[in-house]
């Protein structure tokens, strides 16, 4: 049994279970894995697709994920300028 698959493996093997031309104990077989993850994987697609699959689990839309980043990026920047101006105002009272 292999411990970890790509993501294009993963996405084969639920895609060949959904088709139906074998059962899915004869995939599971062939491929050398448990149904209990084969459901689970099935599971993960149907409700996020292809991106579900590669975190292991539900996924948030890639929109929310953007944003996400977005919202650190300006926390960092809010960070940065702050400190800045912690500086000037130091600096200005030095004269």
């Amino acid at each position: 049994m292999k411990a970890q698959r790509s993501l294009e493996e993963k996405l084969q093997i639920v895609l060949a279970g959904l088709k139906g031309q074998d059962s899915i104990a004869e995939l599971c077989r062939r491929h050398g894995l448990s149904e209990t993850a084969f459901y689970h994987w099935q599971k993960l697609f149907l409700e996020g697709g292809k991106e579900a699959l590669t975190n292991g689990r539900s996924t948030r839309s890639s929109r929310q994920t953007q944003l996400e980043q977005e919202n650190e990026e300006l926390k960092q920047l809010v960070a940065e300028l702050e400190l800045k101006l912690r500086v000037f105002k130091k600096l200005q009272g030095l004269r």
